[in-house]
């Protein structure tokens, strides 16, 4: 028994990850209505950002965070600027394509700067661990937790409760009517761009610090497993993205220590297409009718 509370508590850590990583995905697609699958390669980007300001510059953990949120941000919006936006009338799988090459543009341009070697960078998290019910919980799981679920509920409150927040629900309607009453669609979608890029530095943060090492492929993965999590709990639900990396980390914790390490991620998708075939808008999203 204190193996499987074990294994969900992992499952719980690594789904945390997995469900603020989908939060940028399910923004962005419940918005601008695209897949931008360049953005696990932000998770990426964010990491070695962290890297650079407190190996590099020395700065304090607290300041190199902030500017490592600051810099993904900005990348998050000039991929917009230079990518999406000139295709935002275009078909999706022109998008589709595009955001593909964005990814591998990012990834390249790490392995120019920093090369392939692994480098080792240890996780700058120093919570201590907490015994409950005689299991040791350790402080990178609850941090982990805290933190997206922090940003979820921040997230929510800003949709639903804030003018920003209208304004990007009022764009994920119908943006020609959204522009008629004087909403700035552009501006509103480099915002959402901005916010969930801003989130996946936080993921980032929270990976590098699990694995401890740097990798210009390092966000491939998760950001697919990301995505996954994001259809699965029902893509364009906030709630649904965290429900989905939850259920999708517990999953793979389970997978990996009681089947098989080699087809935890067979078994992680194949998850998701059991969940589609009986629920194709995912677990907490809504069906929607359009005209033809």
């Amino acid at each position: 028994m204190d193996g499987i509370l074990e294994q969900l508590i992992n499952g719980v850590r690594t789904g945390s990850i997995y469900a603020l990583i989908a939060l940028g995905y399910t923004m962005v697609y419940g918005i601008a209505k695209m897949i931008n699958f360049a953005h696990g390669d932000i998770i990426m980007v964010g990491a070695y950002s962290l890297y650079v300001f407190i190996v590099l510059c020395n700065l304090p953990s607290f300041v190199a965070i902030l500017l490592t949120m600051v810099i993904c941000a900005s990348f998050g919006v000039l991929m917009e600027k230079v990518a999406y936006k000139p295709l935002r009338k275009a078909p999706p799988l022109s998008v589709l394509i595009t955001a593909i090459g964005v990814s591998f543009f990012l990834q390249n341009l790490a392995l120019l700067i920093f090369k392939a070697t692994p480098i080792p960078f240890g996780s700058i998290i120093k919570v201590p661990s907490v015994h409950i019910a005689g299991m040791n919980i350790s402080g990178m799981t609850i941090v982990t937790l805290a933190v997206t679920t922090i940003s979820m509920v921040v997230l929510t409150l800003y949709i639903n409760k804030t003018k920003g927040g209208r304004a990007m629900r009022a764009v994920s309607e119908d943006q020609d009517a959204a522009q008629l009453m004087g909403v700035d669609v552009n501006g509103t979608i480099s915002k959402t761009f901005a916010i969930g890029s801003a989130l996946a530095a936080v993921a980032g943060i929270l990976y590098i610090s699990q694995y401890e090492s740097l990798l210009p492929t390092m966000g491939a993965l998760p950001g697919i497993k990301a995505f996954v999590a994001a259809v699965l709990g029902g893509i364009g639900s906030i709630p649904g993205a965290m429900l989905g990396g939850i259920i999708l980390g517990i999953i793979e914790s389970v997978s990996k220590a009681y089947i098989s390490t080699q087809l935890a991620d067979a078994i992680v998708f194949g998850m998701l297409v059991l969940v589609l075939l009986v629920k194709p808008s995912g677990l907490l999203g809504k069906k929607k009718i359009e005209k033809v």
